[in-house]
């Protein structure tokens, strides 16, 4: 169950202006739908590129490719190369990345109590049954 909050007070126009640049500068950075669980994936180990491919489905090397550049830029991931025959390399998480794990669990929990809400709503839909 969502939980809801009734009892906080609502923001002045300043304050609440201030959230939402806030918002829209971590939206910037976070943008399009890979950033995120390309994070998420290497949160979890370091990978090679075709590993990090593999692990996170539907994406195509050039945007792979333009999205871990994106987020090497930020901060958010290092590129590791590593002089071997042929060359290895290696994409692994900053630590400034770490400071998005309470984000990311929080977004798994929204997921998976909205796909909940989601499944619920198509099963009372597909319960009712007309009337013959």
């Amino acid at each position: 169950m969502m939980k809801l909050i009734f009892d906080e007070k609502i923001p002045a126009k300043e304050e609440c202006l201030v959230n939402v640049n806030a918002i829209r500068d971590a939206l910037f950075v976070l943008n399009g739908k890979w950033k995120l669980l390309l994070i998420f994936t290497l949160l979890e180990k370091s990978r090679r590129f075709n590993e990090i491919q593999q692990a996170v489905q539907g994406i195509t090397p050039k945007i792979l490719s333009k999205e871990l550049k994106d987020l090497e830029e930020n901060g958010f991931v290092k590129r590791c190369v590593y002089p071997t025959t042929p060359v290895t390399v290696i994409y692994e998480i900053t630590p400034y990345s770490s400071t998005l794990k309470s984000v990311l669990n929080e977004l798994q929990l929204w997921g998976t109590q909205h796909r909940d809400m989601i499944i619920k709503s198509m099963k009372k839909k597909n319960a009712v049954t007309p009337n013959d």
